[in-house]
């Protein structure tokens, strides 16, 4: 993976269904949580780490696959969305560097916050 400069950007656009395919990624023991649409992939919440599908170039046949193991994390802060900032925002302080998610309207953020809880406490 390319050196983190400061931050990773996401943003999760809505909740959707787990894809089928992701049981051929997980580890024994490791279970889908929930999932999120991104701008043109998926990112899945599991047990054990976050997975983000990230697809690359015009017709997204070069797909870089991250992999945030929870236990690298060491903070998270949420911040709802304001009157004129449309997306609430989520960061992850990691020892890789930061990484934010925007969140979309149709996604709420205390419930995010909620499943960011469930799993890293």
């Amino acid at each position: 993976m390319a050196e983190l400069d400061k931050y990773i950007n996401w943003t999760f656009s809505e909740k959707c269904d787990v894809p089928s395919d992701i049981n051929d990624r997980l580890v024994q023991g490791e279970e889908a949580v929930a999932a999120f649409k991104t701008i043109r992939d998926v990112a899945i919440f599991t047990n054990k780490r976050l997975i983000v599908r990230d697809a690359q170039g015009l017709r997204g046949k070069k797909v870089e696959i991250y992999s945030l193991p929870y236990s690298s994390i060491n903070m998270w802060s949420t911040e709802n969305a304001g009157t004129f900032d449309i997306n609430a925002e989520v960061e992850l302080w990691t020892r890789a560097g930061n990484i934010k998610i925007g969140l979309g309207k149709d996604i709420d953020i205390r419930q995010f916050d909620d499943l960011i809880a469930s799993i890293l406490l």
